[in-house]
């Protein structure tokens, strides 16, 4: 069990954190994509279709980020002092987001403010964690399993690189593409026109983005390119990146394909997936690039068993809510649809 409770720990985490990601993008991604409505009443339209849901889906960052410190706690203290400002600020984002998002539809001459609040909060908290992804991505440099990072640059801001910028940016805009392709599922109308249109063009933008974060990828000191060349590696992982692209090309299609409105947010999701599976399939066994790995980092046997039967009554029970409020909340929300 020493050996395989990390790598079982290991999966639920990072099954947390892809649950986050697909969840919660499209929500944020409306948010980063509120500019483009016409008015307020488009504004609510926009809104109104995730508002019945969208408070759920932080419980699968709450479940990464608690079972990151029960089960690996070396990587959860190397990640939060390394990138301490970036996980405040996503924080504070989501907060801000949140509060937005109720108090607009309370609101009565405040209410383009709180628009803009709630756009604002969406932007950087998908920035934020773009950030993140990027400087953990990067590699983190550990001295005595402690992060050097830091003390090398004599600054809080280690984790700033050009890089982490250019994941940031990558990030908030593959959150509008879920955002778009979520529309299109959940509107008809004017509304899904516009949501048709932005989509074509997203596309286009995030496999950009994909392209150059993987261009960059084989310059870092945390190698994660390296992995897919060595000792014929690349033969059984060559078709992650041939199904993202022919994913990419099936999702162009679809965008303005009339009369099925699922496909594009369905080719989104899979799309980040094939991307979260290249991530992973790059730093294993690593947790903390270049150099910590999951057994490294593991608490002992006896935690990580005693966390793990908690464990076994959440999980199906978070599974369960999440399955059951989309089911009751699905098909087409009308542009008369209020919130209470």
């Amino acid at each position: 069990m020493e050996y395989w409770l990390p790598i079982i720990w290991f999966g639920v985490i990072g099954f947390g954190v892809l649950m986050y990601v697909l969840l919660d993008g499209f929500v944020l991604g409306l948010g980063i994509l509120a500019p483009f409505a016409e008015d307020e009443h488009q504004l609510d339209h926009m809104m109104n279709t995730a508002a019945p849901i969208w408070d759920g889906n932080e419980t699968w960052l709450v479940l990464g980020g608690a079972g990151l410190l029960a089960a690996f706690p070396k990587a959860y203290a190397v990640v939060l002092s390394a990138l301490y400002l970036p996980v405040l600020l996503m924080l504070i984002a989501l907060v801000f987001r949140g509060v937005a998002f109720e108090f607009r539809f309370k609101a009565n001459r405040a209410k383009k403010a709180w628009g803009l609040a709630f756009s604002l909060g969406s932007m950087f908290a998908a920035f934020a964690q773009g950030v993140i992804l990027g400087a953990l991505v990067e590699g983190m440099p550990l001295q005595g399993g402690k992060y050097i990072g830091g003390q090398l640059l004599n600054s809080a801001f280690a984790w700033f690189s050009p890089f982490s910028m250019l994941t940031g940016i990558a990030v908030v805009f593959g959150y509008a593409l879920l955002g778009s392709t979520w529309l299109i599922l959940k509107t008809e109308g004017g509304m899904q026109q516009i949501a048709r249109t932005l989509t074509r063009p997203l596309v286009l933008v995030v496999v950009a983005f994909m392209g150059l974060v993987s261009a960059w990828l084989p310059f870092l000191d945390s190698r994660i390119m390296a992995r897919w060349f060595e000792g014929g590696n690349f033969w059984w992982l060559a078709p992650v990146p041939l199904l993202a692209l022919l994913n990419a090309f099936a999702l162009w299609k679809a965008a303005m394909r009339q009369g099925r409105d699922a496909a594009p947010f369905v080719l989104t999701l899979c799309f980040f997936v094939l991307g979260f599976a290249g991530l992973v399939l790059g730093i294993w066994p690593n947790i903390v690039p270049p150099s910590m790995t999951i057994w490294e980092a593991a608490s002992p046997p006896s935690s990580q068993g005693f966390v793990a039967v908690g464990l076994i009554v959440l999980l199906p029970a978070i599974l369960g809510y999440t399955a059951w409020s989309y089911s009751v909340f699905k098909g087409k929300v009308a542009a008369d649809s209020g919130y209470h």
